[in-house]
């Protein structure tokens, strides 16, 4: 009796590469709000820097479409995306006082497969953030 409240469940949405899957994020009106999960696509690739650190070019689903920025993965990650991965960029800071190209600080949390999973959102493929980094609690 209570499954006819319960919202059904859609099939996964498979898309046929990174680039359509990020066309389509893009639609999505994604928030780019504290600790969020944004997706992005890797364009290019930066320098190394001094602590291990690899920097890339990125083009993240904003609210109004894409944002360029750039974006790095934490110096001790067991991975790194190539350029065209669908990643997903999880933001720690918004700094107003910088650019607008420079104002969301975060890093790469993981790489993304070009599967959308209904309200459960993007299939993870490969996680790139450090295991001794803990989720931050917020009550």
């Amino acid at each position: 009796m209570f499954d006819w409240f319960r919202r059904k469940d859609e099939p996964p949405r498979q898309f046929p590469d990174n680039d359509a899957a990020f066309a389509h994020a893009c639609t999505m009106g994604y928030r780019l709000l504290l600790n969020a999960l944004v997706p992005g696509l890797v364009v290019g690739e930066g320098r190394r820097g001094s602590e291990g650190e690899r920097c890339f070019r990125l083009r993240l689903a904003g609210p109004q479409g894409a944002l360029d920025m750039w974006g790095c993965t934490m110096a001790d990650a067991p991975g790194y995306p190539q350029v065209g991965d669908l990643v997903a960029f999880r933001i720690v800071r918004i700094a107003t006082e910088l650019p607008e190209d420079a104002s969301l600080i975060g890093y790469i949390a993981c790489k993304l497969e070009p599967v959308l999973e209904g309200r459960k959102g993007w299939r993870i493929a490969v996680n790139y953030t450090p295991p001794h980094l803990k989720p931050e609690l917020r009550l």
